[in-house]
């Protein structure tokens, strides 16, 4: 029988957070975006 793989706990985020991560960072690259083209940098 094999040892169950244990996970090194860092701290950082769960596995379930990730489709709100993605959700989050594009939400920040669109307004950011609507921010530039608003002040005439692009």
């Amino acid at each position: 029988m094999t040892a169950p793989r244990v996970r090194a706990r860092t701290g950082g985020p769960q596995d379930d957070s990730r489709l709100l991560e993605h959700l989050l960072g594009w939400t920040l690259v669109v307004v950011l975006a609507m921010l530039l083209t608003q002040t005439g940098l692009i």
